[in-house]
């Protein structure tokens, strides 16, 4: 009898513990199906601030990337890098390959209203061909022969000969408001438009405080409907040490990390609130010479920097093995990577010293290398807040001080070292980064057309075999052709070494665990950042 009973009340608190676990099961099922929720601010701390919010006239990341927020363009890359619409409903492409035709999308607007028509495009592409406005990237537009708008939301553009970046390039670059703009002349575009755009993207430029902070908030005009979060904020902050603490204490959600605080946040109870994405990133970060100085005219010298230089030392030393080494432009998983240059500059410092002393120099006394009695010594410039590039800089002072070169590491906040000092071309070395994408062409960077401001090409190389190769890949459509083409460039960049190539970082991004929608993908992972959300109870920020 007794058993009996306790058999049943067994049997009973069975059944209702599993009808708990049938309850939970249920709920979470239902919150993982439920639609995403509206609401919610994300909060990017950054180290440097953006310059100018037109996209045709920033040479900066950070202009680029919030930029790419307000406006939208013509096509943009999907996550498996194909080239899809974006303002484009689709496109029609000749047999010739020399004509395009693109169909805009009905009823997209601008956020004040007015809708997005060719007579925008039509606008963009004639102020960046125009000789007077300094864009860096006029080149892919003065390919084109003609521009024709066929009806509102048509137009057709006719290249000189097939271009292969002729679908690429038609991004956010040269879609801008023509009834707010026409008119107007560049000091307007810069100083007003430039600092206070409206745009056609997921999200309205709101309020910028140099040096502070960018907040955008959502556009309830948005053609694919509204954002799901409300606001994305970024917040200036030049200090990586303040920056990780503003994360730990949780009032900053997403902040790319230095290899040294990917290692602290492995060993804190940090990690549990933040999620951390890790990937090899389409970047690089180099040394970059001016050619004008004497000093590296000469490509035995350069070549011994190479040499002398233990890039392995610096993955390890400045990255904390979160990269490897350069030897070129492009990432080693990219159908376009030449893997043969990978043994042409090694390290080796009995041969840089070997290519030094043919170039003209000799030990003194001091152990320094001298050439018409004035020692080799130079100033190495950096960005400030980039501890990577810091520890990187430290490491070749010490590696080129055992062949005996001096080198003076100098470090400038990042919208000076760029505006007064690369853009005014007042500069021994540098080292800086590029941030590189699914298409191999480097026209603006290392043609010789592009050594005047605003050009990239900043540190002024001239090759003429690179300039034939640089052309020839941006007309040549056959893949195993233009591979050949890029194959070659390699190896002439590896034999003349205009920049010491340093290393390919991984990026290290750390982002709160309440955004929900975060797809990671070739493209990275802020490529679809209008879909991302905060389910209602996690989120921390109302928009007043």
């Amino acid at each position: 009898m007794k058993n009996r009973k306790f058999l049943k009340v067994i049997l009973i608190f069975l059944g209702f513990f599993l009808l708990l676990i049938s309850y939970v099961f249920s709920k979470e099922a239902t919150q993982s199906s439920k639609a995403p929720d509206y609401g919610d601010t994300l909060i990017i701390g950054t180290i440097a601030d953006a310059s100018i919010l037109v996209p045709m006239l920033a040479t900066d990341a950070m202009s680029h990337i919030v930029a790419g927020n307000i406006l939208r363009g013509v096509v943009k890359y999907a996550p498996d890098l194909t080239i899809v619409g974006d303002l484009a409903e689709r496109f029609e492409i000749s047999k010739d390959q020399r004509v395009i035709t693109f169909y805009l999308k009905k009823g997209v607007k601008w956020e004040d209203g007015v809708e997005v028509t060719a007579f925008d495009v039509e606008f963009g592409f004639k102020l960046i061909t125009n000789p007077n406005i300094p864009s860096a990237y006029a080149s892919d537009f003065l390919e084109v022969k003609e521009f024709k708008v066929l009806d509102k939301y048509t137009f057709r553009v006719t290249y000189k000969k097939p271009f292969a970046l002729a679908l690429s390039s038609w991004g956010n670059l040269v879609v801008l408001p023509k009834h707010l703009l026409e008119g107007k002349d560049l000091k307007y575009i810069q100083s007003v438009f430039g600092r206070r755009p409206v745009g056609n993207g997921p999200f309205r430029f709101e309020v910028w405080e140099p040096q502070t902070q960018i907040k955008l908030k959502f556009n309830p005009l948005n053609f694919e409907g509204r954002p799901y979060l409300d606001r994305i904020i970024y917040r200036v902050i030049p200090d990586p040490s303040t920056l990780f603490m503003e994360l730990r204490s949780q009032g900053i959600d997403w902040i790319s990390l230095t290899p040294l605080q990917y290692k602290k946040l492995q060993e804190e109870t940090i990690k549990r609130d933040f999620q951390i994405y890790r990937y090899l990133a389409f970047a690089y970060t180099y040394i970059g010479y001016n050619l004008r100085e004497p000093l590296f005219q000469d490509k035995r010298v350069r070549k011994a920097l190479c040499f002398a230089i233990d890039k392995k030392k610096v993955v390890m030393g400045a990255l904390l093995g979160q990269g490897i080494p350069a030897y070129g432009p492009y990432k080693p998983d990219a159908w376009f990577y030449n893997p043969a240059i990978e043994g042409s500059c090694s390290y080796n410092p009995e041969k840089a010293l070997n290519l030094l002393s043919e170039a003209g120099f000799r030990k003194g006394r001091d152990g320094l290398l001298y050439k018409d009695g004035r020692p080799f010594e130079f100033t190495l410039l950096t960005n400030q807040g980039n501890l990577s590039r810091l520890l990187t800089a430290q490491i070749i002072q010490q590696e080129l001080a055992k062949v005996g070169i001096r080198v003076n590491i100098r470090v400038m906040e990042w919208t000076t070292l760029i505006h007064q000092f690369i853009d005014k071309r007042r500069f021994q070395a540098v080292i800086l980064g590029w941030t590189t994408g699914p298409d191999p062409d480097l026209y603006d960077i290392f043609h010789s057309s592009k050594i005047q401001s605003p050009g990239l090409n900043f540190i002024g190389y001239q090759n003429p075999e690179v300039d034939r190769l640089l052309e020839e890949g941006r007309y040549t459509l056959n893949r195993e052709k233009r591979k050949k083409i890029y194959y070659r460039l390699q190896e002439v960049l590896a034999e003349d070494q205009p920049y010491t190539f340093l290393y390919i970082p991984m990026s290290l991004e750390a982002i709160h665990k309440r955004f929900r929608g975060i797809q990671p993908s070739s493209l990275g992972i802020s490529y679809n950042i209008e879909r991302w959300w905060v389910p209602k109870v996690e989120q921390k920020y109302l928009v007043p």
